[in-house]
């Protein structure tokens, strides 16, 4: 087993720079495609064969240090009764609008309503040479897609609910942070190495209502889930919110191409690995740009006590996987300790 990855997420030695991708599986991929045209995204979560099947297909093309299991982020919400529909080119759409009433006694997640995820999971590690990491999202980013219905740009709706039904807002978000430890743990014990909250949209928040209103579920989150395996926390245009962040427990911070890595070592000072942070549209430029940018970061990287070399955001649909391979290889060679 290729333990790379968790040798830096923990903060121990590496003999080089480890990287994966976010979305390394998907549409970018020729043979994803051609998946597609054949089963839906919804077909793909639910039939275990499928999603190995996606889940490897990048490790067949790159020296990854990891798999990431193939899933939507909001596959919990079949295990807590609560329907949407992945809508091509939008994402998750709910199909009902959730009352606040309704979202403040969202029921507990059914893990047999997911199982079909566990399975997967079991099956990968029967064939992976390499860790497999799981994920989920944080109580906020879920807390936003069932308010919204769908994905929104700065999520009024949502911030508006927060000061509006208190005592709603609370219910629900003790609720999430409940079910998606549970989720979490569920993957853990079927075989994953590593997990990845996912809360995207947190970013959108001051840092005082991130402080009161969600930071005590996310806590609770990760809490539960335990250190068992390196959990990541991963956000999107938070810089605000670093100094939040401090005392998340976690061993690995994600961060974004907004923040250089030193800027994010001088708010952390060490706390965390560090993970990130290519920005993904220089996949789509010119081959000596993305060359000298990766190596400006491995660089950054070799500066700090753990480092996981990722994009700051998924991978874009119109990467070449020739650029990937390019990329990955050159993380390697750069990143190489003497």
């Amino acid at each position: 087993m290729r333990e790379r990855i968790l040798n830096a997420a923990r903060r121990k030695p590496v003999d080089t720079t480890p990287i994966w991708i976010m979305r390394q599986a998907g549409r970018y991929l020729p043979e994803y495609r051609q998946l597609r045209e054949r089963h839906s995204m919804e077909e793909i979560c639910r039939a275990p064969e499928l999603t190995v099947e996606a889940t490897l297909q990048p490790l067949r093309r790159f020296d990854l240090d990891a798999a990431i299991l193939f899933s939507d982020l909001l596959v919990p919400l079949w295990g807590m009764g609560v329907s949407f529909d992945l809508v091509e080119g939008r994402g998750p759409v709910l199909q009902k609008a959730l009352t606040p009433a309704e979202l403040a006694v969202l029921p507990p997640l059914d893990l047999g309503g997911v199982e079909f995820t566990f399975h997967a999971i079991r099956l990968l590690r029967r064939e992976l040479d390499r860790p497999l990491i799981g994920f989920t999202g944080g109580p906020f980013t879920f807390a936003s897609y069932l308010i919204e219905g769908k994905p929104s740009r700065d999520y009024p709706r949502t911030r508006a609910f927060l000061h509006t039904y208190p005592r709603e807002w609370e219910g629900l978000m003790k609720r999430l942070a409940d079910n998606l430890a549970l989720y979490l743990k569920g993957q853990i014990e079927a075989g994953v190495q590593m997990v990845q909250i996912f809360d995207s949209w947190v970013g959108v928040l001051s840092p005082q209502d991130f402080r009161e209103r969600v930071k005590p579920y996310l806590n609770a989150q990760l809490e539960q889930v335990g250190n068992g395996v390196p959990r990541i926390y991963f956000s999107t245009a938070s810089a605000h919110l670093f100094p939040e962040f401090v005392t998340l427990p976690v061993e690995v911070m994600g961060v974004d191409w907004r923040v250089s890595l030193t800027q994010a070592k001088g708010i952390f000072d060490n706390t965390y690995a560090l993970q990130g942070n290519l920005d993904p549209t220089l996949l789509l430029g010119h081959e000596e740009d993305l060359l000298a940018k990766a190596s400006t970061i491995v660089g950054e990287g070799r500066m700090l006590v753990g480092h996981i070399f990722n994009l700051g955001h998924g991978i874009l649909p119109a990467t070449p996987p020739e650029r990937v391979a390019r990329l990955v290889d050159w993380v390697h060679a750069q990143g190489a300790r003497g």
